[in-house]
């Protein structure tokens, strides 16, 4: 995305209500439009403004087939105009036209004898709108003189209505000073809205309206053309609260800006380098700082071994014929297997705060697989049956449209011997390997063998955590070094067992991924 891309994306959203939260409490642009009408016919009235004969009502009417129909009353003529409205707007919000809502001039023509290179009034050009801001560099003074029409004022919008290139028709910016005129190729808007006026004027929606229009000079914008422009219309207190934001934002997109160029070449590679690269400080224990309070990972250890120890005699879990043990003696990793110790320098890429350990997958969770599920037992509704490609469409999305289920009476009986629990983990073993989706309370579903393998997390630790260690490229690399298979890569439950996991304290844990889900959101925007 490019940064007039991203500029877009922000101008369209505040156009279409989804900047920022409506207020209930905010007077609706209805009643707004009713006090400007009341306060014209009082204007005409008084002789001071003429009756436009072509004014128009924007009105809403309910339908079956459409959230809204909406409709336009010129004189007494009404007619449907739901096929040009190009999106739904809020509640409090009105559609309208910008000649409803303000007045559109275009400005004068002068000889080249009326020029001078001193006094004289300033004539405005396409060429003093610089990056949506007034620029003097490049005047252009006359000494005839000047229409009140083709004067201009503090706060108007000033327009570039006529351009050898069409990019540059609608370009505009708030004039900061009183006393100029504005020359034939430019035209005015004048409203109180001009801070939000703007702002729609910059968005890709005024662009495509402007876009749809056939004229002979199609690098033109009448006045005719600017009073109809549909325009959709929020309450006051919304406008300056969408006008403030953009505002805010702006710096960033400045600086967004500044970087582009080098961001060319990382394309929309670039939010998920940044995602993996947050991830891997994770696991290194960079990202968040260590508390000198926490519980060090060692004790949570001991804790896990003695809750498999109990969970063993149980019958609940196998015992594991080699269990391991990794300690660091003089900064040198070892582990103890069967009483042997070895060095293990060459297994172990980074090294680990001292509240931190490292320690085989299998000493923090137990790795199972399904029983067998024929596909002759495969039915049209029941129990979901989920697959690898099921799992990682859960892991990416959180929902899945599922095609296939078991009975019920398969799945009480399959349930005897274990099923997902809430936190465990489940993570596609063959095709896309590691994609991990962390069981929910609601969660009732079965899985196939061999494809897809259950991480039990009886030992508690943060699901989060471990879901996220499983998407950083360290456990990538992990993965696919140990991946067996000869057309496919493959997750094997041996292998996956003895994985190297980088365990931090419980406690840090969380912090982790309460900061990689707060960094994550940036990731997201971008």
């Amino acid at each position: 995305m490019t940064a007039q891309q991203l500029k877009n994306s922000i101008l369209q959203m505040a156009v279409q209500g989804k900047l920022v939260p409506q207020n209930p409490d905010d007077e609706p642009a209805s009643v707004l439009l009713e006090r400007i009408r009341a306060e014209k016919q009082k204007l005409i009235k008084e002789g001071k403004i003429k009756k436009d004969k072509k004014s128009s009502e924007i009105f809403r009417g309910a339908s079956r087939n459409l959230p809204y129909m909406y409709y336009e009353q010129v004189g007494k003529e009404i007619r449907d105009i739901s096929d040009e409205i190009p999106f739904d707007i809020p509640e409090s919000w009105e559609w309208v036209r910008l000649g409803q809502i303000g007045e559109t001039n275009i400005g004068l023509t002068y000889r080249p004898s009326d020029k001078t290179t001193s006094g004289g009034i300033l004539v405005l050009r396409s060429s003093n709108i610089q990056n949506d801001k007034m620029d003097y560099n490049d005047n252009v003074y006359v000494s005839c003189d000047i229409p009140e029409r083709a004067m201009i004022c503090k706060g108007d919008i000033l327009i570039c209505a006529r351009n050898g290139s069409r990019a540059l028709v609608g370009k505009c910016a708030i004039v900061d000073k009183d006393g100029m005129a504005f020359g034939a190729f430019m035209a005015k808007f004048s409203s109180i809205f001009n801070p939000y006026i703007k702002l729609f004027i910059d968005s890709p929606i005024f662009r495509q309206q402007l876009d749809g229009v056939k004229t002979e000079t199609i690098n033109q914008i009448t006045q005719d053309m600017l009073k109809n422009q549909l325009c959709p219309l929020p309450p006051v207190n919304e406008q300056m609260r969408i006008v403030d934001t953009f505002f805010k934002l702006l710096p960033f997109i400045e600086k967004y800006s500044k970087v582009e160029s080098q961001l060319t070449a990382l394309n929309t590679t670039f939010p998920e380098a940044l995602k993996k690269s947050i991830l891997q400080e994770a696991v290194q224990g960079r990202l968040v700082p260590q508390n000198p309070d926490d519980e060090p990972a060692s004790v949570l250890l001991e804790r896990i071994r003695a809750e498999k120890q109990k969970l063993i005699k149980e019958g609940k879990i196998k015992k594991d014929k080699h269990e391991s043990q990794i300690i660091i003696s003089d900064k040198i990793p070892y582990e103890i297997v069967d009483g042997e110790k070895r060095c293990i320098t060459d297994e172990v890429p980074f090294e680990l705060p001292d509240s931190w350990c490292w320690c085989r997958l299998k000493s923090i969770i137990n790795a199972v697989s399904a029983r067998r599920v024929h596909q002759s037992d495969w039915k049209n509704s029941g129990i979901p049956f989920y697959r690898a490609r099921e799992i990682a469409k859960l892991a990416e999305n959180g929902s899945v449209d599922n095609e296939i289920f078991i009975s019920e009476e398969l799945f009480a009986e399959y349930s005897k011997s274990g099923v997902p629990q809430s936190g465990d983990l489940m993570v596609t073993a063959v095709g896309t390997l590691g994609k991990t989706y962390i069981v929910k309370d609601t969660d009732r579903f079965y899985y196939k063998d061999a494809s897809v393998i259950c991480f039990e997390n009886y030992g508690k630790i943060c699901s989060e955590y471990l879901r996220y260690l499983m998407m950083s490229p360290y456990m990538e690399t992990v993965i696919k070094d140990n991946s067996s298979g000869t057309t496919v890569g493959t997750i094997t439950l041996v292998r996956a067992n003895e994985y190297l996991i980088p365990l931090p304290p419980l406690s840090e844990q969380k912090r982790i991924v309460t900061k990689i889900e707060e960094l994550v959101k940036y990731c997201q925007m971008l």
